[in-house]
């Protein structure tokens, strides 16, 4: 049986990361980079498809973990009828190549523990050469080689197919085992192993202290924002800006359904919530780095524009299954790669303006070339901006015309219109602002439904859809507006246990042939708080806000959905749109934000 999503936590190096169980096993770590074919895959099969475990000697579940305060740096404690031992993971920020340091520390008494990893490359699937060189062990598959060091004396074994360690310590005493990445082609153990690992435990932990040091949040829930911060962080691909949806494949919405799918690349969607959490915040360099990443992703044919890119701004993201995997709890198939990259989704479109805007306005310095981009993606917002689309829930069934995606595409000319003025440029202003306001007022006529006094998922349907919660924090209507009271008071219809679903259950059931409800989504339970506060319901927002923080794991984390019922973590974990989410709340919710 797998373990629950919430028992794992999130080491990053900012190119890839690896999530730890509650029992000392990592079990997900993609090698070298977030997009990488995974090289421990137990979390979407068994332990023969790849885990590292280090823990005492016939224990369960650690006693207690946490994060060192204000960085990533995961420590877990175990006590046991012997002793009590302490084990530090971490992975240093790259500078070379990719490493997990394991850091055990005896507290008390005498601790025997032990330590077993079974590598298995190409998605959990092959099994590598593993000998012993210069006091390392290696394992070796076509282009992988995965070095394993250790600091202090411990007893090696193991079978074939995996390096087992054996060792004890004792209150003061302190042991590091030390795995990294390499191409298979380097000879020699690579240089990160001549490290010590004291060194490198310093120096991440003070480039995390350094970096939350920035965080401009004061205000009641701080530790909650400065997590989801340094989440986000963790989820930003540094060679390029880009930012992962999550570092997971597969986990899925409902436990035994089919729908899972490849979180480790780019979504559009996230473009503006991402750039407003942060330039809040006062990481102007991540917003600057994620900028010039959108503007060299999207860069060609406006025609051409994706959902989803790659962390490197790769195109082609084609999508496989790996039936080798029996997948998470039994939720099959397993995929890799997502063809969601293929859809047609107009609300890009919106967010990529958005984007754009908002950096504009925070004073980020834009590349030359920006109005020309503006002027395209306009271009083609004004021949096909009428076209039906898959809407911001990448539904895979037929093309409708989505209520959200007609929103978006108000905001795109709102949004042009804005940058004009500041840069001075007139573009094609008259046709935008005409386009402007026949989205708006085509909008307000077939996307309401004076029956249920609410903005509906598409034209002419009376399914409710969370993204009409967006409407005010978009400036497409004022929070005051009659039409957005309705709309938030006839979103209850989506509660469940005081959580909001992505839409009336039952419907948009084109979303794939699963049968069954899925768990409620995260974010949409934040924008309801959002709303809920922008209308003036601030007591109701506060609490719908609280019960959103309570569902985090015990290092604070949150993936993609909630489900209610079962009290359990649902989805890709953990999941960047939560955390951006989270951060927008407290914000909202906070009179004043430091700004020195």
């Amino acid at each position: 049986m797998s373990a629950p999503i919430e028992d794992y936590a999130l080491i990053s190096d900012l190119e890839t990361a690896a999530l730890v169980g509650r029992d000392g096993s990592v079990d997900w770590l993609c090698l070298p980079r977030f997009d990488s074919p995974a090289s421990l895959a137990a979390l979407l099969g068994t332990r023969d498809n790849g885990t590292w475990r280090l823990a005492p000697l016939g224990a369960g579940r650690c006693t207690d973990r946490r994060y060192r305060h204000d960085t990533l740096l995961l420590q877990s404690r175990w006590t046991t009828p012997t002793g009590t031992v302490r084990v530090t993971d971490f992975m240093p920020p790259r500078t070379g190549l990719p490493c997990v340091v394991r850091l055990v520390e005896g507290v008390s008494g005498t601790v025997s523990l032990h330590s077993e990893l079974r590598l298995r490359f190409h998605q959990g699937r092959v099994v590598p050469w593993i000998r012993a060189v210069e006091g390392c062990s290696v394992a070796i598959a076509g282009p992988d080689a995965v070095w394993l060091g250790t600091e202090g004396p411990v007893e090696r074994s193991g079978a074939d197919d995996r390096t087992v360690h054996d060792f004890t310590v004792t209150a003061g005493r302190r042991v590091a085992l030390t795995l990294v990445w390499s191409p298979s082609h380097r000879p020699g153990p690579p240089a990160p192993l001549a490290v010590p690992a004291e060194t490198m435990l310093k120096e991440t932990a003070d480039f995390w202290r350094r970096w939350t040091a920035q965080c401009r949040y004061d205000g009641p829930w701080r530790d909650a924002v400065v997590r989801s911060l340094i989440t986000l962080k963790a989820l930003i691909y540094a060679p390029t800006g880009g930012v992962v949806a999550a570092p997971t494949t597969s986990l899925p919405g409902r436990i035994g359904g089919d729908l899972n799918w490849d979180y480790r690349y780019c979504w559009l969607r996230d473009s503006a919530m991402t750039l407003s959490c942060l330039l809040r915040n006062g990481y102007r360099e991540e917003a600057t780095a994620w900028v010039d990443w959108l503007v060299r992703a999207v860069a060609g044919d406006p025609a051409d524009l994706q959902t989803v890119y790659g962390v490197g701004g790769q195109r082609l993201l084609p999508e496989t299954e790996a039936p080798w995997l029996p997948g998470y709890e039994g939720s099959q198939p397993v995929r890799f790669g997502n063809s969601a990259a293929g859809q047609y989704q107009l609300d890009v479109y919106g967010e990529v303006l958005d984007a754009l805007c908002l950096s504009l306005r925070a004073g980020i310095d834009l590349p030359g070339h920006v109005w020309s981009l503006v002027e395209a993606l306009m271009g083609h917002l004004l021949r096909h901006w009428r076209e039906p689309d898959q809407g911001l829930w990448q539904l895979r069934g037929p093309r409708r015309q989505f209520t959200h995606s007609k929103v978006m595409a108000w905001v795109a000319a709102d949004r042009a219109l804005r940058m004009g003025r500041i840069l001075g440029r007139d573009g094609a202003r008259e046709r935008w602002r005409a386009m402007r306001d026949q989205i708006h007022r085509e909008v307000c006529r077939e996307g309401w439904d004076p029956a249920r006094r609410a903005f509906t998922q598409s034209y002419g349907s009376a399914t409710l859809d969370a993204s009409a919660l967006l409407i005010p924090r978009l400036g497409f209507l004022p929070a005051e507006d009659p039409r957005v009271r309705g709309t938030v008071s006839a979103m209850r219809a989506l509660g469940h246990r005081g959580f909001v679903r992505r839409y009336t259950p039952g419907r948009g059931a084109e979303d794939g042939p699963e049968d069954g409800p899925e768990g409620a989504f995260v974010a949409c339970s934040l924008w309801y708080a959002d709303a809920l506060a922008a209308t003036g319901r601030t007591g109701q927002a506060r609490e719908a806000f609280e019960r959103v923080l309570a569902i985090r794991n015990d290092v604070g984390l949150l993936a993609e959905q909630w489900d209610p019922d079962a009290g359990r973590q649902l989805g890709n974990a953990p999941q960047a749109f939560s955390h951006i989410a989270l951060v927008e709340t407290a914000s909202a919710l906070t009179p004043r934000t430091r700004t020195d």
